[in-house]
Parts: structure tokens; C-alpha cells; sequence
């Protein structure tokens, strides 16, 4: 999927009262915002936020990092990760880091701020390196981001309190070996079904997903769980108050 780019893999993008935040910029994550209609603009940006060290997560960090600082012309900006991810091959360039104005390792039930957002790391992932998923606390309702991960029934009390629940939902159905380490659609079913948020997306599909139309998928979840399920498309964006 995302060595031929079949969807999009530069991450998301949040703008909430003058406050920008990109999370997990993958590849492309520069090309995107910059092509974008209307663009969004690189050296807007007061933090990035990484889950975890993969290459679809974090290719585009440290070309991202040098935008934000205007070539480390002004130093500025936060880089929010894992501390794995700073250790054995760094994903994060040293040369780069000292353009920030801090460095901050993410952690389970960590608090924190940008601005004016503010999320938490309510749980650490059971993935193949150190991950976390975010929530974040908006006047409209708490957005959550449930990233790469084994299902367990840790994440019903992790995301409890999620009006909007967005599941990275590769797999079409449970892989055969649990190393694998991501999520089916019947693990999307289970969430929505227990967490009951007021809107679901599916979103970071692997190729069995998107073979199967995942937006016919979104569609029966919905009929099935009756919380309504969208599937997530490339240079979608999601109005706070439209849910």
C-alpha cells in the first residue's frame, strides 16, 4: 500500500484555534500538506507527534522537523515519540534536534499540551516497537486515535471516553499469527460495539481492506453496531462540529 501509494501515507493534520499538529508524518507527509487545496503550510506547525518508530509512521520526521524550522532558521516546535524510537537508529536526525525547542518521550497515561490541545497517551500498544495511541480533549468531544496494535480489552477502559474513535484497521479479517500486530475489522466491530463512540473511522488500510471496499465495509459496521462508521479517504477532513 504505501510503497505504491494506493493511499495516501502522510499522516494527519490537526488545526484547532491556531494550534497545528501533524501526526505521524509518513511518506509523502511533505508533498501532501504542501499539494493540498487549500495547502497547509509546514512552518505553521507547533508539534509533530510520532506512535512509533515504523517507516509508514515516520519516514518523513526529520524533513518534516526541518520545514517546521524553516531549515533550523528559527528554533522552534516540539517532536512528541517514543523514547524507543530515539535509541539503536534514531529516527530523528541529531543535527536536527537541537532546531527544537524540546524533545518530549511519550509514555503510558502521559498528559500534555500544545498550545491549544491538549491529549493524552492512555495506553502503550502491544506492537513489534514502543507505541502509543492518542486522545485529545477538544470543547466538541475527545478524538481518539487508535494506532498499530494487538486487540486486547485494554483498550475499551484506554478509550472509553471517545466521542470520535478513529481505528487503524489493516487487516480485512484476524491474521493467522499474532505478531502481526494489527487490527481486523471484526477488532474494529468490537471496539466501536464496547466504546460506543458517536463516530468511528476506519482509516490505515493494508490491501485485503481496500480490495474489499472499505467504505461498503463502514457501511455494514454501521448496521451492525448502529454507531455511524466511515471509511477514511485521502485528503478527508473531519469538522470537529459535525458530530
Amino acid at each position: 500500500m504505501v510503497s505504491r501509494q494506493l493511499r495516501a501515507s502522510g499522516g494527519i493534520w490537526i488545526h484547532f484555534q491556531g494550534t497545528h499538529i501533524h501526526i505521524d508524518p509518513g511518506p509523502g507527509a511533505l508533498v501532501r500538506a504542501v499539494s493540498s487545496r487549500p495547502p497547509l503550510n509546514p512552518p505553521d506547525l507547533h508539534a509533530i507527534l510520532v506512535s512509533h518508530r515504523h517507516l509508514d509512521h515516520a519516514n518523513d520526521l526529520n524533513i518534516m522537523v526541518e520545514a517546521m524550522t524553516q531549515g533550523g532558521t528559527k528554533k522552534r516546535g516540539s517532536v512528541f515519540l517514543p523514547r524507543e524510537a530515539l535509541q539503536g537508529e534514531p529516527i530523528l536526525f541529531s543535527y536536527l534536534r537541537e532546531f527544537l525547542n524540546e524533545i518530549v518521550f511519550l509514555e503510558t497515561g502521559g498528559q500534555y499540551r500544545v498550545g491549544n490541545i491538549s491529549f493524552t497517551t492512555p495506553l502503550r500498544h502491544e506492537h513489534t516497537t514502543e507505541t502509543y495511541g492518542f486522545s485529545f480533549s477538544f470543547p466538541q468531544g475527545t478524538v481518539s486515535l487508535v494506532v498499530d496494535t494487538l486487540f486486547t480489552e485494554k483498550l475499551f477502559e484506554a478509550y472509553a471516553k471517545s466521542d470520535c474513535l478513529i481505528i487503524h484497521t489493516m487487516r480485512l479479517k484476524p491474521a493467522e499469527h499474532l505478531e502481526l500486530l494489527h487490527l481486523s475489522v471484526e477488532d474494529a466491530r468490537i471496539l466501536i460495539e464496547n466504546i460506543r463512540p458517536r463516530l468511528a473511522i476506519l482509516t490505515h488500510f493494508g490491501m485485503t481492506m481496500l480490495q474489499a471496499k472499505p467504505w461498503e465495509i463502514a457501511e455494514k459496521l454501521t448496521e451492525k453496531t448502529g454507531i455511524p462508521v466511515i471509511a477514511a479517504r485521502d485528503r478527508m477532513t473531519l469538522n470537529l462540529d459535525s458530530f
